[in-house]
């Protein structure tokens, strides 16, 4: 393994958290940003087992439970759009 494959996974992931703090007003870039989050930090812990040689069971019980966390926040955005009309957070009272 070079150096620039394992650099590469955090430089994903800083990007990922630079643009969930830039792009605060719509629920769904901020969504697809944690996502980005999480295959990034997928990638890294993916990196990091064939580098070490451990087996990949908890490579598979991470990428579940990322699946689980995307189709929950994809179930609160239709939720909250078929409430509100639209993913701005500026129109919802409920979190001011």
């Amino acid at each position: 393994m070079t150096v620039a494959s394992l650099v590469f996974p955090l430089f994903i992931y800083f990007v990922g958290v630079g643009v969930f703090c830039l792009k605060c007003k719509h629920l769904l870039l901020m969504l697809l940003s944690l996502e980005f989050v999480v295959l990034s930090l997928y990638l890294g812990l993916y990196l990091g087992m064939i580098v070490y040689g451990y087996e990949y069971y908890f490579v598979m019980v991470f990428l579940t439970i990322s699946v689980c966390e995307g189709a929950l926040g994809l179930s609160v955005l239709v939720s909250m759009i078929r409430s509100y009309g639209n993913d701005y957070f500026q129109s919802f009272s409920v979190l001011w």
